[in-house]
């Protein structure tokens, strides 16, 4: 470990619950450090952390951070840029002088020194770092990994066998990826987003570029990105290339071609092409990394994926419910076109909570199309998280631009009753926000009918 942090007693987090926030404090506390932390809300992942014996309180007051905590020579404050500028306990550790660092730079610390394998893109870099991870630790890599999701392999977003490998998502959100030194990285898509930050799509790619040029021994690009490096993709020239591709029961099979060999019939339990590709990317990255092909076959074929990416709910004759934690159009059509590939013929139902006012604003016509695709449309309101509403940019705004007549606005108090109401046998609830605390009821208000 980094010796700036093996010094370190006490990790103080703001903004615990998130889901990197929450894999580096399971991460310490694993290693023997206190651990304590402040969120917004209670959530599963706090509840799951207060099982381990770390201390989170909900309000934001200087008296509630624990008195050990307190101790500027001996605590490490950590936080994340969604974190806002007037929040009480940042601006009282920043007056006080405590060492603070953002999640990412923290990441860099960790990994400064241990072999990494670095997954970045706007889209499908949490699904690739989870399967990245779970094949590692199947063929014998002693890895730790860093995800950006829970895995439903176990039930964590922290993988942890050893110190050999890191694994980590890249984050290029307030450039955060630009503090890490990989050894591998893969750059999954290069979409625009994040333009809150970013301002220019150009600038967005600018920051990509210059992390691709930290991979200091393999560099991984979807095929048709304009970056150098190894490519992949689906039934094209790509150097890790998917090919002979079958549907059989819900499950893909699947060649895959690489520079030196051709793996025959891999098996990946996961819908939709975003998907085989996010398999090819973190297969690739593995046998680059040096693990046993045969192990890795079978790893892939026993991963069973990320909560809230593609997440089946319910799968009967009668009715699926599809749960998905798409928040940018890109991403709501790599979903349309799983459901479609899967369920062929069926009435879909979308239920979207858009997130973010600037993403909606920057991509209203983008996020029209994606959800005009569907059969029936519920829309719920803005989920803010750390923005202010913008005059103008509602959901009834952009409910006016979707091409679909059976679409509806409405609150969340009435979304089981509306889902329950529709004909569709095709569910499928859509965003980032906090729609995912509304998935266990509607799973149960259906399983009930």
């Amino acid at each position: 470990m980094n010796s700036e942090l093996k010094d370190i007693k006490n990790i103080y987090f703001i903004g615990i619950g998130g889901i990197g926030m929450s894999a580096l404090a399971r991460y310490f506390k694993f290693l023997g450090k206190n651990v304590a932390g402040y969120d917004k809300t209670p959530t599963q992942i706090t509840t799951d952390l207060s099982t381990l014996g770390i201390k989170i309180h909900f309000e934001d007051a200087v008296a509630s951070i624990p008195e050990a905590f307190l101790n500027i020579e001996e605590t490490l404050i950590i936080y994340t840029p969604a974190i806002p500028e007037g929040h009480k306990e940042l601006n009282f550790v920043r007056s006080r002088g405590f060492t603070i660092k953002k999640r990412a730079e923290v990441l860099g610390m960790i990994t400064k020194g241990v072999y990494t394998l670095a997954v970045a893109g706007t889209h499908g870099k949490t699904t690739t770092t989870a399967i990245l991870g779970h094949l590692l630790k199947e063929s014998g890599a002693k890895v730790t990994a860093f995800l950006g999701g829970i895995s439903e392999n176990y039930n964590s977003n922290l993988i942890l066998e050893g110190n050999e490998v890191i694994v980590v998502e890249a984050d290029e959100f307030d450039r955060s990826f630009l503090h890490l030194y990989p050894d591998i990285a893969a750059i999954t898509s290069m979409d625009a987003d994040h333009l809150d930050i970013y301002k220019k799509v150009t600038a967005l790619e600018e920051s990509f570029i210059e992390f691709s040029s930290r991979a200091k021994d393999h560099l991984l690009v979807c095929n048709g990105l304009s970056l150098s490096g190894a490519t992949f993709g689906i039934d094209d020239t790509a150097d890790y290339c998917a090919q002979n591709i079958r549907i059989d029961n819900g499950t893909y099979i699947f060649d895959l071609k690489t520079p030196t060999k051709r793996i025959e019939d891999l098996h990946l339990n996961l819908p939709g092409r975003h998907n085989l590709l996010n398999a090819i990317t973190a297969f690739a990255i593995a046998m680059l990394f040096g693990s046993p092909t045969t192990a890795l076959a079978k790893a892939l074929f026993s991963f069973k994926g990320v909560q809230r990416r593609f997440s089946y709910q319910l799968k009967t004759n009668n009715k699926v419910y599809v749960d998905d934690y798409a928040h940018h159009p890109t991403e709501i059509n790599a979903l349309y076109q799983g459901i479609k590939e899967m369920h062929p013929g069926k009435k879909i139902l979308a239920v979207f909570q858009p997130h973010l006012y600037s993403r909606t604003r920057d991509f209203a016509i983008d996020f029209a199309d994606s959800l005009s695709q569907f059969d029936q449309l519920l829309l719920l309101d803005i989920y803010p998280a750390r923005e202010v509403p913008i005059a103008g940019i509602t959901s009834e705004w952009l409910l006016d631009m979707v091409a679909l007549e059976d679409k509806k606005l409405i609150s969340k108090n009435d979304l089981v009753k509306e889902i329950l109401n529709s004909e569709a046998t095709v569910i499928t609830t859509i965003g980032a926000g906090d729609i995912g605390a509304e998935v266990k009821k509607i799973k149960e208000a259906l399983l009930a009918v």
